[in-house]
């Protein structure tokens, strides 16, 4: 996306994310990137012709559509691991569910978590109350440290680096169903984490008002 000019929110928002990524690594804080996307789930029509010596496999140009999956990413780039949830929708309900298995199944220990995501409507603590009881949804929100990227700034999260590296390695190709995706993206997850993959974020504040004077507004 395009950047606007000589925009103050957009500066803040991006400033704040580029302070949080260059904290220390804290295991009682972890820094943990959020963002989705689709897949469009597409089954073969007729049996593929298998890989052999000199020639690549070969797949019909006919197939059959299966619906859309939506992907919701949870990438922790200074600890090595990342999670990724298949659902049928990306819903303020599916959202809230994601949140609390962060905080309860992923991080249950973590004094803080650190979290980075989008401004999408959904990605905010009034999605919580949708999805649970109000002591609930409290409880939930308050294990959070909330960060967003600016609108038109959504490079500065690292979870959409992680959607593109899992593009490349798993999901550029057609995929049946939704068990067949969840069985594929767990299985690349595995992987990622066993050899604790992680993420270095050397651009601040500093390089961005060198590099980005055009995004601030002239004083």
């Amino acid at each position: 996306m395009i950047p606007p000019k000589a925009n103050a929110a957009f500066v803040a928002a991006m400033e704040d994310v580029l302070d949080v990524y260059t904290r220390p690594h804290d295991p009682e804080r972890p820094l943990v990137c959020l963002d989705e996307t689709s897949k469009q789930l597409v089954a073969e029509t007729r049996q593929p012709l298998a890989l052999r010596r000199g020639q690549p496999a070969r797949y019909d140009y006919e197939y059959k559509r299966g619906g859309t999956a939506n992907l919701f990413m949870l990438f922790a780039p200074l600890e090595g691991f990342r999670h990724v949830a298949v659902t049928e929708r990306r819903t303020a309900i599916d959202y809230a569910h994601i949140l609390r298995d962060l905080a309860d199944i992923h991080f249950p220990r973590a004094e803080k978590i650190v979290l980075v995501q989008d401004n999408l409507n959904t990605h905010t603590p009034a999605s919580l109350y949708e999805a649970f009881a109000p002591a609930e949804a409290r409880r939930i929100a308050e294990r959070f440290e909330w960060h967003y990227t600016p609108k038109h700034g959504s490079w500065l999260n690292l979870a959409e680096s992680e959607l593109a590296v899992l593009s490349g390695q798993c999901l550029a190709r057609r995929i049946p169903d939704a068990a067949k995706l969840r069985a594929e993206v767990d299985a690349w997850c595995s992987n990622r984490n066993t050899h604790n993959a992680k993420a270095s974020w050397h651009f601040t504040t500093t390089d961005a008002r060198v590099k980005l004077k055009s995004l601030y507004p002239s004083l």
